[in-house]
């Protein structure tokens, strides 16, 4: 299953992370009762009482904990635990305590990633492919977001996955070069190796992808590094040969057939884990689930408006969308095996957002087949064994004090994780206040501008046709030249209103070079609002419509737009123009689906990089048609 990411983390940096300790051991979880008794009672700053608790592998019921600072001090029934004078009492009555989740898949792109997930109770988030400079920025400890551990640069063949996002980044192609490039990944401060064995062809992708010595090669040199391995597979072949050479985990869950007995077996045997990442694997054959969640009155106040556009994403792979049942029945099959799923998600591809798709992947796992039990402990204590992360996961003396305080009992239904009281993060309580504030503002925001009157445009809706010799507008200041020298870029444009070659009238004219490099734009831009950057609502008026032609031969033109709520990353098409003027139609609902805060509509050279020259005439802006 391909990750899908945008790599435009490699502009992005500051964070959290904590080291790798050694390989944990796995646990099964229970749900016999069986606390655990601490006496005398020691010091502490804050004491759960009456609370039933998950410890990661068991339920106890009516119990205490005792936190001392950023650590567990005590767990055990009321009759084993004494809370001690001095300590903040946090009644538990109709509440559970859970460990904080861990979700073992996902990609760090910003600051506010970790800080997202820790606010829906994600306390740990496994980075399995991100910039260097971001992992490294991530390292300083922060009670405010997660924690993040990251592999870094993935391990991938020239043209594999993980190149195709515009950013170069280092790959490999022999055996002999495994020592070599893990080195340099451990020199970066990767804390584990991401290896891609996977050319997508089940999902009607085209991927180059290292072969089977290589990634041979490759967890060898991990584990001689101390480093665990985790090879990104999308068919059963890809599982069974990661399995063959040692790999520690596999990322995703395969569907093409369901696993052997003899692969179950043998990956029980050596360990293997799986990040199953069900939402995204979901959100090929439904993307209901992810809109979901953001219906969920429990989740919705803390959505931010870019996490539930990532949520209502739609991901359907070129081949189109695979059936649900085999996904969730390989994952179940896994685990009957005995296989360890780790609760994940791939967020924030589409269909996911960090920290709420976990809790989403929790009602996933048990549609799958697990109990709820089972799937807090793939979210807890099965991550922390399988990943070595010996002082988390559970709920034990000695631990750092992740906790959530749940309303509802989620071992009868595993929704209550939804209803979260409060999220401690090393003993300190994590205050989502400001984040429901920035919510309710944001809606405030989003129902002021739906209100808003739309430009005055004349009749027909035409913005320019350019006959009164300048490139001037109906709405907004006109049309401009825009380029990347604002963000340093060497791209060039110049503008120019000349005489229609057939015909009568005039047109703009707009011609310049494209630079080469990932970030790279030139061409012309609108502003529709009464003021430069001002947001325009285009409901009435979602189409676009121009007349376009290249100058000579063909040329690919790029069509973005920003929005407010897009925030820096605009939406895009491409259109294909011939030497003759010929009418392009752009629905913007489907760049931006409600266009209700249009700042800029741009249209440029869409590459390849070198002198480019197209003409623009009769631009409108249209209502629907039926």
């Amino acid at each position: 299953m391909p990750d899908l990411v945008s790599l435009r983390a490699l502009l992005c940096n500051a964070g959290l992370t904590v080291a790798i300790a050694g390989m944990g051991c796995h646990r099964s979880p229970s749900t016999t009762a069986a606390p655990t008794v601490t006496a005398p009672a020691p010091d502490a700053t804050l004491a759960f009482v009456g609370v039933d608790v998950f410890d990661g592998e068991r339920w106890i019921d009516d119990a205490t904990v005792l936190v001392d600072g950023e650590r567990i001090v005590a767990v055990g029934d009321a009759a084993s635990v004494a809370v001690p004078a001095g300590a903040q009492r946090v009644e538990g009555r109709g509440a559970a305590l859970v460990p904080g989740l861990i979700d073992a898949h996902v990609h760090v792109q910003t600051p506010a990633d970790p800080q997202q997930a820790l606010a829906f109770g994600v306390t740990t988030e496994i980075d399995l492919f991100t910039a260097p400079e971001v992992a490294k920025a991530l390292r300083k400890p922060n009670r405010g977001r997660a924690d993040v551990i990251s592999a870094g640069i993935l391990a991938t063949a020239p043209g594999g996955h993980g190149t195709e996002y515009g950013a170069p980044i280092p790959t490999i192609t022999a055996p002999e070069q495994a020592d070599a490039f893990v080195a340099a990944r451990v020199a970066e401060g990767s804390q584990l190796l991401k290896i891609v064995y996977d050319d997508g062809a089940e999902l009607g992708l085209h991927f180059k992808t290292i072969d089977r010595a290589t990634l041979a090669a490759l967890v060898e040199a991990a584990h001689a590094r101390k480093l665990e391995a985790i090879v990104h597979i999308g068919t059963f072949a890809d599982a069974a040969d990661a399995l063959a050479v040692g790999a520690d985990g596999i990322a995703h869950s395969f569907f093409d057939r369901p696993p052997t007995p003899e692969f179950l077996a043998e990956a029980k045997r050596r360990g293997l884990f799986v990040t199953d990442t069900l939402p995204v694997m979901t959100a090929m054959c439904d993307d209901s689930h992810g809109r979901a969640l953001t219906d969920d009155p429990r989740l919705a106040p803390l959505l931010p408006r870019a996490a539930i556009q990532q949520l209502r994403a739609s991901l359907v792979p070129p081949i189109g969308r695979p059936p649900c049942a085999p996904i969730f029945e390989v994952v179940g099959a896994l685990h009957r095996g005995g296989v360890p799923v780790l609760a994940s998600t791939d967020a924030p591809n589409p269909g996911t957002a960090h920290g709420v798709s976990l809790i989403g992947e929790l009602s996933l796992l048990v549609q799958a087949g697990l109990t709820p039990t089972e799937a807090l402990a793939a979210a807890t204590s099965k991550p922390a064994a399988a990943l070595g992360l010996d002082d988390r996961g559970r709920i034990a003396p000695g631990l750092r004090a992740d906790l959530l305080l749940v309303e509802g009992d989620p071992r009868r239904d595993i929704t209550a994780m939804r209803s979260l009281r409060a999220i401690y993060k090393q003993g300190r309580a994590f205050d989502r206040t400001a984040l429901r504030e920035r919510v309710a503002a944001e809606r405030e925001r989003e129902a002021t501008l739906r209100a808003a009157a739309p430009p005055a445009l004349p009749a027909g809706g035409l913005v320019s046709d350019f006959d009164d010799g300048t490139p001037r507008s109906s709405i907004g200041a006109g049309w401009v030249g825009s380029t990347d020298a604002m963000a340093g870029g060497s791209s060039t444009v110049e503008l120019a209103v000349v005489k229609r070659k057939r015909g009568r009238g005039q047109v703009l004219s707009v011609h310049g070079t494209l630079a080469a490099g990932a970030i790279a734009w030139s061409g012309v831009a609108l502003m529709p609002g009464a003021q430069p950057q001002a947001p325009a609502n285009l409901l009435a008026t979602p189409v676009l419509e121009l007349q376009a032609r290249a100058s000579a031969g063909s040329h690919t033109l790029a069509v973005l737009v920003f929005s407010e709520q897009g925030g820096m990353m605009p939406a895009m098409t491409q259109v294909e123009v011939g030497p003759e003027f010929a009418r392009q139609r752009i629905d913007l609902r489907t760049l931006v689906a409600e266009p209700y805060d249009v700042t800029m509509i741009f249209v440029g050279s869409g590459g390849p990089p070198g002198a480019f020259a197209f003409e623009l005439d009769d631009v409108r802006l249209l209502p629907a048609t039926p």
